[in-house]
């Protein structure tokens, strides 16, 4: 189910697509604000929320950090590669991950498994 098309939907993904890449919720709220368009931090919350279940966003946990988004390049399941430094970010397609978790589910009898993988690194630029 798609969330709900609001104003404040509209200014995040707009944010979003002017972003080119991953921000944390408060960097939204301040570029929103700084636009001209207002909307509450918790609803800028709830709409990444939303948006993440419906698998318009991708999500990352940086060690340490705060959740940080960004909208989809790829519509299939795929994982990332973060530069620790200057945050550059590749989606990666790993099909080893995938028949690791496989077997590593079947292994120990559970089902319906999901998962995530991030690998944090340094690009070629910043190493």
């Amino acid at each position: 189910m798609s969330p709900k098309r609001t104003q404040q939907r509209a200014a995040v993904v707009r944010a979003l697509e002017q972003a080119g890449g991953f921000r944390t919720a408060q960097q939204l709220h301040a570029e929103i604000q700084a636009g001209g368009s207002s909307a509450a931090l918790a609803t800028i919350y709830r709409n990444l929320s939303s948006m993440a279940a419906a698998g318009e966003l991708d999500v990352l946990h940086p060690p340490g950090g705060e959740a940080i988004y960004r909208l989809c390049q790829l519509q299939e399941h795929h994982h990332h590669l973060v530069c620790r430094s200057c945050g550059a970010t590749v989606e990666i397609d790993s099909p080893d991950i995938e028949e690791w978790a496989r077997k590593t589910a079947r292994r120990h009898r559970f089902r319906a498994v999901s998962h995530t993988a991030e690998l944090y690194g340094l690009c070629s630029r910043c190493a």
